[in-house]
């Protein structure tokens, strides 16, 4: 492992010995929204519809990161969200899917839609309705603050809370995993 992964302390990888290993491998991440890409909380207003989401920006600088690297995102959501919809069009995230009952399905869609194997995917979610869909893929991911049954299948849980850099956290795994990260970070420099 670099040591420049070291100073920077982006994970605790000897609690995850799997993590390096796995974050080298993908392909795709796909991303669970509420408790990933937002800290949980679905405000309403007074009609009882969604009034707002609160995204991290870092989140998104790295999930363009990835992107920049041939590392495509995908969203796998329960919930039907024109906040989501927003903020994946301003990411650029093509691979988008609202309102899904059955994550497990679409996701096995996604892989074949895009020739992948289910070993290509890290997947990060923090609830039950995830675990059928992370359980399929060669990386299981999830935020701090996930349910204690998500956290027992993970492969790596974030030190960092969903909406709270999280997702950033895992992006730079991945990139410094594929030997990217310094090059990107020394670019950003220049």
């Amino acid at each position: 492992m670099p040591s420049a992964f070291h100073t920077h302390q982006t994970n605790p990888l000897s609690n995850f010995p799997q993590a390096w290993e796995r974050a080298g491998q993908v392909k795709l991440l796909v991303l669970d929204v509420d408790g990933v890409l937002t800290n949980g909380q679905v405000f309403l207003d007074g009609e009882g519809k969604e009034a707002f989401k609160a995204f991290d920006i870092q989140d998104g600088l790295g999930i363009k990161l990835l992107e920049q690297c041939g590392i495509p995102t995908a969203i796998i959501t329960g919930r039907q969200s024109k906040a989501v919809l927003a903020r994946c069009q301003e990411l650029g995230i093509q691979h988008v899917h609202v309102g899904v009952e059955n994550k497990a399905i679409a996701l096995d869609k996604l892989l074949s839609d895009l020739s992948l194997k289910r070993s290509d995917c890290a997947v990060m979610g923090d609830d039950w309705p995830d675990l059928k869909m992370m359980q399929r893929a060669g990386f299981i991911i999830c935020p701090a603050q996930a349910h204690e049954a998500v956290k027992a299948v993970a492969h790596l849980v974030t030190t960092r809370a969903g909406g709270n850099s999280a997702v950033r956290e895992v992006c730079d795994l991945i990139l410094k995993a594929q030997n990217r990260y310094e090059n990107l970070l020394n670019q950003a420099r220049a």
